[in-house]
């Protein structure tokens, strides 16, 4: 399930505000695109401040997820597996009507959001965006699945550059605690007899295409998968590029960066603004037997993080080489 996006150059990691008066902090006010820009310049206001405006709708988000709990479990549902659940807590509780927001790393032909017969929300996650800001075009998604009409999925819409994002609809202090499932069953409610054709022709083609996944209870964020050849361990990991780069260096160079036998650091993921480094696995060692190495290795990483020691030759090589075998996903 993971996959490369097209890339767009950040200038900055979080969206202006929105266009600012010429010497002043006040925002501008909402004008058509041909109409004078209100700072008084006499240019029309898409020439003048609705330039940046118009950027800040394109302008890439590095870290979409950052101050969301969960940050780096956000960043693998959305990039590395294929079928998982969150239940969500928004800010001053849920609106009438709605028992529960959901949100789903795949929904039935790929709806950004669904309604629910109940009233019930779906928010999908592994959709593609609008804009370069993946948390405001889903809280956009979000806003607009809570009015929907029950029964109906909701479309994508490009939200407006000063829009909400999840950061504005989330309660910061809900724990976020991803359910991985085997299968895309979730997609149809208990209490429903079956599934339209078309639900149930997506669903046969999701379970086909999913790889088995399995989120490992002891350390934050990693995640086991089964593949044909080989298994893998996916970790994603909070600490910035270049400290986690020279720890892993320093690992690698000392023979411990494995995790046992048959086992390779192989590379690493960037996804969101994060690393994932990625290892290989014997097709013998599932899940239970990587929790025990995984927490012995986050032992290991946490001490070698501390170390400000300038990186030896040898730490440099196998910097070096894991650098060389990064991937950038988004």
């Amino acid at each position: 399930m993971a996959k490369k996006r097209p890339q767009t150059k950040a200038t900055k990691p979080q969206l202006k505000d929105g266009a600012r008066t010429a010497g002043r902090d006040e925002p501008v006010p909402v004008v058509g695109a041909r109409e004078p820009c209100p700072c008084g310049s006499g240019r029309r206001y898409k020439a003048c401040h609705g330039r940046a405006a118009s950027h800040a709708v394109t302008e890439l988000v590095q870290r979409p997820f950052e101050g969301l709990p969960g940050e780096c479990d956000w960043v693998a549902l959305r990039e590395l597996v294929p079928a998982a659940t969150v239940e969500l807590t928004l800010k001053g509780g849920l609106p009438d009507g709605v028992p529960s927001v959901t949100l789903a790393t795949v929904l039935p032909m790929a709806w950004p959001a669904l309604r629910r017969d109940d009233g019930s929300v779906l928010l999908g996650l592994q959709n593609d965006t609008p804009s370069g800001d993946l948390s405001r075009d889903l809280a956009g998604t979000l806003q607009r699945a809570l009015t929907a009409e029950p029964g109906t999925p909701v479309t994508a819409a490009p939200a407006p550059a000063e829009a909400v994002r999840l950061q504005d609809l989330l309660d910061p202090d809900a724990a976020f605690e991803p359910t991985v499932h085997s299968g895309f069953e979730f997609w149809v409610p208990a209490s429903a007899e079956q599934a339209s054709p078309e639900v149930a022709a997506s669903l046969e083609r999701a379970n086909a295409a999913a790889i088995p996944t399995v989120k490992l209870p002891g350390v934050d964020a990693a995640y086991w998968c089964e593949t044909p050849e080989k298994n893998h361990l996916r970790w994603v990991m909070p600490h910035p590029e270049e400290q986690l780069l020279d720890a892993l260096a320093r690992l690698h160079a000392a023979g411990t960066s494995s995790l046992g036998e048959g086992t390779r650091l192989v590379g690493s993921f960037r996804a969101h603004g994060l690393m994932v480094p990625v290892w290989d696995l014997p097709t013998t060692m599932g899940a239970e037997e990587c929790e025990k190495p995984a927490a012995e290795f986050a032992e290991r990483l946490a001490g070698a993080l501390k170390s400000d020691a300038p990186l030896t030759a040898e730490e440099r090589r196998a910097r070096g080489g894991l650098t060389n075998r990064q991937v950038t996903l988004s």
